[in-house]
């Protein structure tokens, strides 16, 4: 396998997922575990956790063009709000004629 192997969504990954998800791999999943390891609670774990399976979702999603996932990932990073992502998709698909 190489580079040109690699699935689209782990390229829209940043390296801290990446190395988050290394991390929980290598902790057999325990949230616990990797709670110790960053050494902060269980919840803010699994909020970690479930942005990264936002972010692959949205990743693996064919339908989406590229800027839609950026902008998705955007909100789900908090870098922008959710509404100004729907505004933003929304424009872009008007421009488009969708």
């Amino acid at each position: 396998m190489d580079r040109n192997d690699i699935p689209e969504w782990m390229l829209a990954l940043s390296i801290e997922d990446l190395e988050f998800m290394k991390k929980f791999v290598l902790a057999s999943g325990s949230l616990k575990s990797i709670a110790k390891i960053y050494d902060v609670s269980y919840p803010t774990v699994r909020v970690r956790l479930n942005s990264l399976i936002q972010k692959i979702e949205v990743a693996d999603k064919e339908e989406n063009s590229e800027f839609i996932s950026y902008v998705k990932s955007l909100a789900i990073d908090e870098v922008i709000t959710l509404d100004e992502a729907k505004k933003l998709i929304k424009l872009y698909k008007a421009e488009r004629g969708e």
